[in-house]
């Protein structure tokens, strides 16, 4: 059966690999899991910290495409107004 482990679990593995005060295989024992499964936590910590460094970028980019989103749907919502409007004149219809 599958053991799952929180974030939380394998942040602190992964730390005290970084470390390297004690062996793979020791961590391992301590928390009773293969070390290859560290081994893999680590590469894959190591592997993403450019991507902290790079998150205000991200968060950049992902703000422009929602402006642009948010822009794009303020034109339709004027755009459909005006349609309202003129159907509304034209059909001689009157709400509220």
């Amino acid at each position: 059966m599958k053991k799952l482990f929180t974030g939380e679990f394998k942040k602190n593995v992964v730390l005290e690999a970084l470390k390297e005060e004690k062996t793979i295989s020791e961590l391992a024992s301590e928390n009773e899991i293969d070390s290859r499964q560290i081994f893999r936590w680590k590469k894959l910590v190591i592997e993403r910290i450019p991507e902290l460094f790079d998150e205000k970028k991200k968060e950049t980019e992902e703000l422009k495409a929602v402006n642009k989103k948010l822009e794009e749907s303020y034109a339709e919502i004027g755009r459909l107004t005006t349609q309202l409007n003129w159907l509304k004149k034209k059909c001689g219809i009157k709400f509220g």
